[in-house]
This record gives structure tokens, C-alpha cells and sequence, in this order.
């Protein structure tokens, strides 16, 4: 039987709902308090839903009764400052109790981390699967939680853990609807009046899932995977968004200064609302740099061809238009 956790979530319920297309019942945790999501509420009869937080150790042996695949989806995301240490600890925490009794009960796991958790390249070459983000001088919580995390899995993985591990780069689609990278596209929609100059990598959140599912149905292991269809221009991006959505694109280039006033200003905001910022300083300050990300090593493993990501985007704003 396979389990997937974190399938509340955005990428975690695409995964499900492939699994379940592909004709499998699955068991999926989630947490006492958490809504089952739209898209998984057609298939009720083939999930086996089961309360159980990564960081209850008695609730997931539980949960992992009779399982021999496990897709690890389940993350606390946050870009508030004062959560920052408990997003590193909840995700690092769950993720080495997920892997210590999957090494115990020889159950096969397919990690879900992210292109944070794998640094940077030299000015000009494209990031891959050899880059590793440098601990040291990171101070994006996300980011560490992901590159933690990640290190249980290998250290589950020297220990004699079967897994792999994927690294995506930004997850679009119609089910995000308007939150996480669904942001994006509703920002837009309003009348985005600005772009910076940075590129990041995009993908389909379908693509991610079957390729989560093709990885587990090889013997590979010990191996991270980037996944990613295309890099793009911020400016691209946004252009493309507003002719979907028939909105005007952004004519202003955002120089750096003023996106350091930008997450200054909503630091400030959130923390005299309480809520999350809309922009915070590692966000900003990313939207100006270049990361391009090879995705030939997954593609070669498993003969992926990816989808364009015109074709999400142009699905996503018909979503939003509906």
C-alpha cells in the first residue's frame, strides 16, 4: 500500500489524485484540523485518510501499518519571521521520524525537497543536482528547514534508507488556486505595476507528480533530482500572465533598492497585523537574481518530457477567468 503525507497540500493532492488514477488506493495523512481538498473529495472511496502529524512518531507507525511506498509531501511553510525556527524544527523533526521507521520497516520513500535546498551557481552555468546550498550563510528559514530535512533523508539514505529525493523548482497549476505560487497569477490579475529582472525555473504540478511516481517505480536511490520544464524571465512571465488574463502587463522594472523598500514596508505591515508579509527579504531579493536550473538529469533517468509551461499558464488563467 502506498502512503502519501502532506496531502492537503497543493503538490501533495496532484499526487494523490495520479496515484488513485493510475488505479491504486492510498492512505493519506493529514492533521485533525485540515480540509480535505476539492480535488480529492471525488475519489473518498479510494483514500484512506488517517490524522497523523509528522511530529507524533505513535500516530505515524500507526499511519504506516501494512505500507512499502511512501511519498513525503508534508511541509510547514511560513514566511513569518517569528516561525522561522519552528518551520525548521517541525519540518526537520518529521521528516527524521518519517525516515527512521521507514529504514525500520524497509519501506521505499520518494522525498519531496525544493531548488532551496540546493544553492547556487557560478554567474553564467546553469544549477544541477551538484550544487548544495551553503548553511552558513543562509538565513532564509524555508530554505534551511528544505536543506535539513534533506539531510535526514541522506542520512536515512547511509543508514540504508531506499529513497530519492526531488528538488522542484516553482509548482503552477489550476489547483493552487490563489494562494502559494496561485500569488502569482491573482497579482497579476490585479494589475502587477512592476517586474524585476531575475529568472527562475517553472514546472507543471502534474509533471512533478508523475515524476515523484516514475522515480518510484525505479530501483534508482541515493539520487536528488531537480525538477524543473523551463527557466523564466520574471518579465516573461508576468507578460504572459496579463495577455491570458487580457490585463495590462508591467511596464517597470523593479530596481533592487526599491525592492528592499518593498519588504521592508510589508515586514512592517505584518507585523503590526500579524499576518504573514506579502514579500519578505530573501523573496525580494531573489526576484533580481538568475537562476537557471538544467533539468537533464531527470529527464534522462526517466525519459521525461516535460510540459510547456505556456500550457499551464494559459490553463491556470482560465481557471482564474471561470
Amino acid at each position: 500500500m502506498i502512503l502519501v503525507t502532506g496531502a492537503t497540500g497543493f503538490l501533495g493532492a496532484e499526487l494523490a489524485k495520479e496515484l488513485i488514477l493510475r488505479g491504486n488506493r492510498i492512505r493519506c495523512t493529514k492533521r485533525a484540523s485540515s480540509t480535505i481538498p476539492q480535488i480529492l473529495q471525488p475519489y473518498a472511496a479510494k483514500i484512506d485518510w488517517v490524522n497523523a502529524d509528522l511530529m507524533d512518531a505513535t500516530a505515524l507507525e500507526d499511519a504506516l501499518d501494512g505500507i512499502t511506498q511512501v511519498y513525503n509531501c508534508a511541509a510547514f511553510v511560513s514566511l513569518k519571521q517569528a516561525d522561522k525556527e519552528p518551520m525548521i524544527r517541525t519540518n526537520v523533526r518529521g521528516t527524521a521520524n518519517l525516515v527512521d521507521l521507514c529504514n525500520e520497516r524497509n519501506i521505499r520513500m520518494v522525498h519531496t525537497s525544493s531548488v532551496a535546498a540546493v544553492g547556487e551557481a557560478k554567474p553564467g552555468e546553469m544549477i544541477t543536482e551538484n550544487h548544495h546550498l551553503d548553511s552558513s550563510t543562509e538565513t532564509d528559514g524555508y530554505a534551511i528547514s528544505k536543506l535539513e530535512s534533506e539531510m535526514e533523508v541522506w542520512r536515512g539514505i547511509a543508514e540504508g534508507l531506499d529513497a530519492v529525493i526531488v528538488n522542484p523548482t516553482i509548482i503552477i497549476g489550476a489547483s493552487a488556486g490563489t494562494t502559494g505560487s496561485g500569488q502569482i497569477f491573482e497579482t497579476v490579475r490585479k494589475g502587477l505595476k512592476f517586474y524585476t529582472k531575475g529568472t527562475i525555473g517553472f514546472v507543471d504540478v502534474q509533471d512533478v507528480a508523475k515524476c515523484m511516481i516514475a522515480l518510484m517505480e525505479t530501483t534508482i536511490s541515493g539520487e536528488r533530482y531537480i525538477i524543473n520544464a523551463e527557466n523564466r524571465a520574471y518579465k516573461q512571465l508576468f507578460e504572459e500572465i496579463a495577455g491570458c488574463l487580457g490585463v495590462p502587463a508591467s511596464k517597470t522594472l523593479a530596481k533592487p533598492w526599491m525592492m528592499e523598500l518593498a519588504w521592508r514596508g510589508a515586514s512592517l505591515i505584518g507585523a503590526i497585523t500579524g499576518k504573514a508579509p506579502a514579500l519578505d527579504k530573501t523573496s525580494a531579493r531573489a526576484a533580481s537574481v538568475i537562476r537557471e536550473f538544467d533539468n537533464s538529469k531527470i529527464k534522462q533517468a526517466i525519459g521525461f518530457e516535460f510540459r510547456p509551461v505556456s500550457d499551464t499558464i494559459k490553463e491556470v488563467c482560465s481557471a482564474l477567468k471561470g
